[in-house]
């Protein structure tokens, strides 16, 4: 018998709490709930949640605060929960290292398809091949999860490297919006395209390009995108080391 996914609920207000863990156990996800960031840290370090949904606006400590925390032990997928006029805590959060956000108020139904497209997206983590992918001084190494520009280890979050995970594996093929939005996010997300634009900005601004230097991930437009390579070659043997 498979166990269900186990799944933290941060948020300081009590209706919500019992809101979202009504909502999610219909789903049968298995669920733990907390008010409090303190003991949130200790949950998540004692019970080994699968994902947590964190509310950015709390007391005693913020949820971002809560995150960089969690973030020094742990790569646990983070939804954040945030106010709808609160871009600057969105930007931030993704910056942080957060997976995906759900703005308040929000539909119970979308909350749950988000949690089900992030804890899809973390299984695809070891669907990488034993190769490594170089273009100019750009190294990508699907066993490993390492990429380098100029020898240096470029860090990205977990859905950066899902999407250029993606593009890799399937280098040198024209991939169109709307797969690489249902492989990466989910179904739900297949026609947002501006939200893939976004996530390509990012990596192309780590891996030092831009809409005018094209030289690893080409826009196709109208289409989607095409990540070229000028060699691929078979991974040393080791250990292999999370993004």
């Amino acid at each position: 018998m498979t166990t269900m996914p186990l799944i933290l609920v941060v948020d300081d207000d009590a209706n919500i709490l019992h809101f979202i863990k009504l909502e999610l156990m219909s789903q049968e996800f298995r669920v733990v709930t907390t008010q409090d960031g303190a003991e949130a840290l200790k949950f998540a370090e004692e019970q080994r949640p699968d994902l947590v949904v964190l509310d950015v606006v709390m007391p005693n400590m913020s949820g971002l605060e809560v995150m960089r925390r969690l973030r020094e032990i742990s790569r646990v997928p983070i939804i954040l929960l945030t106010g709808r006029n609160r871009d600057q805590d969105k930007v931030r959060g993704l910056d942080m290292g957060a997976d995906d956000y759900v703005a308040k108020p929000f539909n119970p139904d979308e909350l749950s398809a988000r949690v089900r497209a992030v804890l899809r997206r973390g299984q695809m983590l070891d669907e990488g091949k034993e190769t490594v992918l170089r273009n100019g001084n750009v190294e990508i190494d699907l066993e490993k999860r390492l990429v380098k520009k100029g020898g240096e280890i470029v860090t990205l979050t977990r859905t950066e490297w899902m999407l250029l995970q993606y593009l890799a594996l399937n280098a040198g093929r024209v991939i169109v919006n709307s797969e690489l939005l249902t492989r990466v996010w989910g179904v739900e997300y297949s026609s947002d395209i501006q939200y893939l634009r976004v996530w390509i900005s990012r990596i192309r601004h780590k891996l030092g390009e831009d809409t005018s230097n094209q030289t690893l991930i080409k826009t196709m437009p109208g289409v989607g995108y095409l990540l070229t390579v000028d060699e691929a070659v078979l991974a040393e043997d080791g250990v292999g080391a999370a993004v």
